[in-house]
């Protein structure tokens, strides 16, 4: 798997501390980063 420039890895670090502060319940919090995953993965195609 190649690994991912600094810069990506920053934003999904950001944006999951986001979804966590945004939504108290883990359950949420999971399937929100999970979406959150998928949509990189389909419009930048890593991970």
């Amino acid at each position: 798997m190649k690994r991912l420039s600094k810069s990506v890895r920053k934003f999904i670090r950001k944006e999951k501390c986001r979804l966590r502060r945004q939504f108290l319940d883990i359950k949420t919090q999971n399937e929100k980063i999970k979406e959150l995953l998928a949509t990189l993965r389909s419009t930048h195609k890593i991970l």
